[in-house]
């Protein structure tokens, strides 16, 4: 397959192009596009052949949900049997923006989109090319990350490109993505409002006017037993082709205990890769030392995290032994997407 890639500054969208990507949605053709959070892989929503062609696209397993992203209210209307009243105060606070969803779905939604399940995952994006390109295809556009299954997520067009070149119809390169981390889930389908995947929208954003929140044991925990409702339940994800190890704890129990672990491989022939911080980059002086940000402010780990993990990828590196955060704020949502790409190899120190 041939795969064109075209670029839009979102600052001045080429309206041109835009409707060039629109047209190939309305067609059943898959289009990788920028959202504030990470690149997603486009597809009609509402047409089952081409979410076939998605799942294939990515080798994703079709019990895992994807979520619809929609471009206005009316748009929700239409794919949802209703909107509880906080979904409407979540919207009004977090929309658009990395806040996603669950709600119970309308019979215009397919099976295949919902993982078999009587509700929907449902996200209005940020960004203005994914918007554009939603208002202009007139469809909700399915759209799980834009990377091979269980592969780091993309944060920037060269890792789509890396992963789905040749199987994709057209990749919109639109630029470094904000946030880094896919959205939180949140499921207001029930009588209780319940984080299944944290994100950018943090706990403590949430709490504040839901006072019954809670939080899914799967954020926390690995579990391939699990039923997913939403996108990242279930499986290994974001995952490096190196063996990763996380070591949370005190901070220098951490650092001693990295560098003890990196001169044991190093000795043993392995090529390591560490993922540092600002404040630690200075204390390690053998391996693959990479930044990923600051532990005084964690955005920019959650900005980094994929791309890091890409390039231990490039470097070739055996093994990675991660710095691990304080699971606060939007700490748990880094925590969260290092346990999963770990396959839970979590060291406490």
């Amino acid at each position: 397959m041939e795969t064109k890639v075209i670029k839009i500054d979102d600052k001045h969208i080429d309206m041109e192009l835009i409707n060039q990507a629109a047209k190939l949605i309305k067609a059943g053709k898959i289009v990788a596009f920028p959202t504030e959070t990470v690149y997603g892989l486009g597809a009609n929503g509402l047409n089952e052949k081409a979410v076939e062609g998605l799942f294939k696209a990515k080798g994703r397993p079709q019990d895992n949900p994807l979520i619809l992203h929609i471009s206005s209210l009316d748009q929700l209307k239409t794919l949802v049997l209703e909107v509880p009243d906080i979904a409407y105060e979540c919207r009004k606070r977090f929309w658009p923006g990395p806040l996603t969803m669950i709600f119970k779905k309308s019979e215009i939604v397919p099976y295949i989109i919902t993982g078999g399940l009587e509700t929907v995952a449902i996200r209005m994006p940020k960004n203005k090319i994914a918007l554009e390109l939603i208002k202009e295809a007139n469809v909700p556009i399915a759209g799980p990350s834009a990377n091979l299954s269980g592969r780091p997520s993309p944060t920037n067009a060269s890792h789509v490109i890396e992963d789905l070149f040749g199987k994709i119809d057209m990749i919109i390169d639109g630029g470094d993505t904000g946030v880094g981390l896919e959205s939180t889930v949140l499921d207001v389908s029930g009588d209780a409002p319940m984080i299944l995947r944290p994100g950018g929208v943090t706990f403590e954003d949430l709490k504040e006017f839901i006072p019954n929140l809670t939080q899914d044991l799967g954020t926390i925990k690995s579990d391939n037993t699990i039923v997913p409702k939403s996108p990242g339940q279930k499986y290994k994800h974001y995952a490096p082709k190196a063996d990763m190890y996380v070591y949370t704890g005190n901070i220098d129990n951490v650092v001693k205990s990295i560098i003890n672990q990196s001169n044991k491989h190093i000795k043993e022939g392995k090529k390591v890769g560490i993922m540092a911080t600002t404040e630690t980059k200075d204390m390690y002086d053998k391996g693959t030392i990479l930044i990923a940000g600051s532990r005084n402010d964690r955005n920019t780990i959650a900005a980094n995290l994929f791309k890091t993990l890409r390039i231990f990828d490039e470097e070739k590196v055996d093994i990675i032994l991660a710095e691990g955060v304080e699971t606060d704020n939007i700490g748990r949502a880094i925590m969260n997407r290092m346990m999963k790409a770990s396959g839970g190899k979590i060291i406490n120190v």
